[in-house]
């Protein structure tokens, strides 16, 4: 009979309660276990010391008859310092999906089209002030024109 450490849900919809038990490994989550071992409620914060409570001795027992933690309940017994946990290293964790990566490169290239619409602008506004003072040049050879028309 192949024994794993793992958590029994129960408490109401919505609000879950675990306990620690110690079960056959082909029974059902919620169904007959061999011994509880302890109980986790995650509705509390994680800095309560009443979140995780285990049963250390029993729980030593059972590992040393060959019992196999679930994922979860290793991770509580490495917190507890009962049984060591290698670290797993997941790279692809942080990185974003398909869907959000394609959302930044339009949120990008929006952004480089605004930056160099605003270059061009800043541009145009540069180059507006010396075509203004070409005009005004030229006004006084036209007045000049109009002059000699009006005279001739």
């Amino acid at each position: 009979m192949a024994i794993s450490l793992r958590l029994a849900r129960g408490g109401a919809k919505k609000r879950p309660y675990y306990r620690i038990v110690a079960a056959d490994s082909r029974r059902a989550r919620d169904g007959k276990f061999l011994e509880q071992l302890g109980t986790y409620n995650p509705m509390l914060p994680k800095d309560s010391e009443d979140r995780v409570k285990l049963i250390e001795d029993r729980v030593r027992y059972w590992l040393s008859v060959g019992a196999q933690p679930s994922d979860r309940v290793h991770r509580f017994l490495d917190a507890a310092g009962i049984l060591e946990r290698a670290p797993k290293n997941n790279p692809k964790k942080g990185e974003p999906g398909e869907a959000a990566k394609e959302r930044a490169e339009e949120k990008a290239a929006k952004a480089a089209e605004a930056e160099e619409a605003k270059k061009a602008a800043e541009e145009e506004a540069k180059a507006a002030p010396a075509e203004e003072e070409a005009p005004a040049e030229e006004a006084p050879a036209e007045e000049a024109a109009e002059e000699e028309k009006s005279e001739g």
